[in-house]
């Protein structure tokens, strides 16, 4: 006999393609706060233009991140876009995420992992997929959040850690449970598909950018590793990932650990967790 798959309830909530100001969050995120250049051409160039020479250029003339080897390291630098103040047309290379969503995607219902969404065609590496989008709420708010979920409930809340420089640490928290887009039904996988980039466009607050990290095949689902790794190298300081056991069940007593069934050679058994947030 065929074993009927269990019909899923689409979830109820808000739908923004931007990051909203929430609860316990200091800066609105859709406020107007870097620097904008001079340039008088629809599209800036290196040698001319003050964003790309300051922060440097991070995609191609077609709007390919450039710099695929963060990938493969410890950490990595954000990235920086032309805003609202810089004189060059919307068409210039350097603005990426801020044009939003232009790959052909699907929510759908996976086999054994609930929602999910696959791309309806063939992806490039480096490509700009869509963005991890939601409420930017504060620590203490995060905080909350995490220790009244209930079990059966999804935690879909990532956290995004940035040193500064001079020991200071820049922490965003970005929950799309209630508002958010189609971010928030990207699955985890141990060996996903995509990455997450921090990316600056107007704000000051980063918005969580999902890249391609290798080419992707239409009809493929696509995930991304929601501790902020791919392909077991953390491209970026996202969730906590301290190894000490003894650390860890301290830190999760009363929660719990939701199994992982991404199905890679190399998975975890487990979702992970930002401990940080239960200090």
């Amino acid at each position: 006999m065929k074993r009927l798959q269990p019909v899923l309830t689409f979830p109820d909530f808000q739908y923004s393609p931007d990051n909203v100001e929430g609860p316990g969050c200091n800066v609105d995120p859709s406020e107007v706060t870097l620097p904008g250049c001079s340039c008088p051409s629809h599209s800036c160039c290196p040698e001319s233009c003050s964003c790309l020479q300051t922060r440097g250029q991070a995609y191609n003339s077609i709007g390919i991140l450039l710099d695929l080897s963060r990938t493969d390291s410890g950490y990595c630098s954000p990235v920086f876009e032309c805003n609202a103040l810089c004189t060059c047309s919307d068409t210039c290379c350097n603005r990426v995420v801020q044009r939003g969503l232009r790959l052909r995607l699907e929510v759908y219902s996976t086999s054994n992992r609930g929602w999910g969404v696959r791309t309806l065609e063939a992806i490039t590496r480096g490509t700009f997929v869509c963005e991890y989008a939601g409420e930017v709420i504060g620590f203490e708010e995060a905080r909350r959040r995490q220790l009244t979920q209930r079990s059966e409930e999804n935690n879909y809340i990532i956290a995004v850690r940035e040193h500064a420089g001079t020991g200071s640490i820049i922490e965003t928290f970005v929950d799309p449970a209630v508002v958010g887009n189609v971010g928030r039904f990207l699955n985890h996988s141990c060996l996903p598909n995509l990455f997450m980039l921090p990316v600056r466009v107007h704000s000051v607050v980063p918005r969580l950018a999902l890249f391609a990290g290798r080419d992707i095949n239409a009809q493929e689902e696509l995930t991304f590793d929601y501790s902020g790794g791919y392909s077991n190298q953390p491209p970026v300081e996202l969730l906590s990932t301290q190894s000490d056991a003894a650390i860890q069940a301290s830190r999760t007593v009363g929660l719990q650990r939701k199994a992982c069934h991404c199905g890679a050679n190399k998975c975890t058994q487990f979702l992970p967790l930002d401990l940080s947030i239960l200090n």
